[in-house]
């Protein structure tokens, strides 16, 4: 695995072991599919949430939440569409789509969490 990837799965995990602890329950992480990841897919009550999770090192070219432009917001959507297709029993959930935007050092990274960052039809 390459440094930028270690470095990402690092992050995930952090961000995944954060949002435990935030009382979300863990459904599925890194769901591929041919147009797009899904990095965290979680429970929040009823509502499933699906959760991307950005980091940088810091905020010179915009934090983690900027880099979710429209091109990767369509991305996600296709593939939580995918992921509810190939998971019929929360086929019928309240959805979310909510972002972590994780900085500083990846061994213990700071979380700003944006619940609800967008929609499925923006």
């Amino acid at each position: 695995m390459s440094g930028t990837r270690a470095r990402g799965a690092e992050v995930e995990a952090a961000a995944r072991d954060f949002l435990l602890g935030q009382g979300l329950r863990a459904v599925a992480a890194n769901a591929n599919y041919r147009f797009g990841e899904l990095d965290l897919v979680m429970l929040d009550g009823d509502t499933l949430v699906f959760v991307e999770v950005r980091f940088r090192r810091n905020a010179g070219f915009g934090g983690g939440v900027a880099s979710v432009d429209a091109r990767k917001r369509r991305k996600l959507v296709t593939a939580a569409r995918a992921f509810l297709h190939s998971h019929r029993s929360l086929a019928d959930a309240t959805c979310r789509f909510d972002v972590i935007d994780a900085s500083g050092d990846p061994a213990a990274p700071a979380f700003d969490w944006l619940r609800d960052a967008f929609r499925a039809d923006d």
